[in-house]
């Protein structure tokens, strides 16, 4: 971290940390009560509760496991069809209006589908994971390919290139910041696969975990449910700006 990020984290700890006063004040003030919206107090007590208890750890596993299986599928068939696609314009012309229509179909009206093919468990919840994260780096992939600049093109034919020369020594070299801005976006989407796949197909995870706590009517419960949701999804963020970071630092260097 550099010296000058930190005057920023702290003003955005001080941020939360007021945010959180005001909503403790205000729910004591106001008295609302804890089933509607219980105060901070309350929700930090049953994140502690979970995690010292052990609760909490196997919800938390199982969606972590569907997480990085769900995105190491979708990611790299998506990485795969973005280059073949930008690779081959009869490809894209036949096969984009597919791709696109399985992405336009909400993915929550496919769940129960999806549940019914690969039964009740963790393969639909992955499925559906691989299935949102697939089309960010798939689109990335394909328009980084394809806004190489011609002259540079131009030169590598001169040279002699092949085409797999091509691909590897220029395209995706020039495309890698757009694809891992894909990589990013993919990242997010696909924690809301899974826990939204886990809210119909699955009887473990912190989705399933967030339809109990409905059933129980445990509001507090459900807020730390949504906090554990909310670190983790900062967590596997915060490790991918680490992983570009490393992937752009010999680019960097030579700039």
């Amino acid at each position: 971290m550099k010296h000058s990020d930190l005057p920023v984290r702290f003003a955005s700890l001080l941020l939360l940390a007021a945010l959180l006063l005001a909503w403790e004040a205000a729910s004591r003030w106001l008295r609302v009560p804890a089933l509607v919206l219980p105060p901070p107090s309350a929700i930090a007590l049953s994140l502690w509760k979970g995690l010292a208890t052990g609760y909490f750890w196997p919800h938390l596993q199982a969606t972590v496991l569907e997480l990085l299986l769900g995105l190491l599928t979708g990611c790299s068939v998506g990485f795969a069809a973005g280059v073949a696609l930008a690779e081959s314009a009869f490809a894209r012309r036949l096969l984009m209006p597919y791709v696109v229509t399985t992405q336009v179909i909400p993915k929550l009206a496919l769940a129960p589908l999806f549940v019914l093919w690969f039964g009740f468990g963790m393969t639909s919840t992955v499925v559906i994971t691989a299935l949102i994260c697939f089309f960010p780096l798939l689109e990335n992939t394909l328009t980084a390919l394809r806004q190489v600049p011609p002259e540079r093109l131009e030169l590598f034919h001169m040279l002699g290139a092949s085409r797999a020369q091509t691909l590897w020594r220029l395209k995706l070299p020039m495309g890698l910041p757009a694809i891992l801005a894909g990589l990013r976006v993919a990242v997010v989407l696909a924690l809301v696969g899974a826990v939204v796949g886990e809210f119909i197909g699955a009887n473990r995870g912190l989705g399933a975990l967030i339809i109990a706590t409905q059933g129980t009517m445990d509001t507090s419960l459900m807020f730390a449910v949504l906090v554990l949701i909310s670190v983790l999804g900062l967590a596997v963020y915060q490790a991918t700006l680490m992983l570009e970071r490393w992937l752009l630092a010999p680019f960097h260097r030579t700039t």
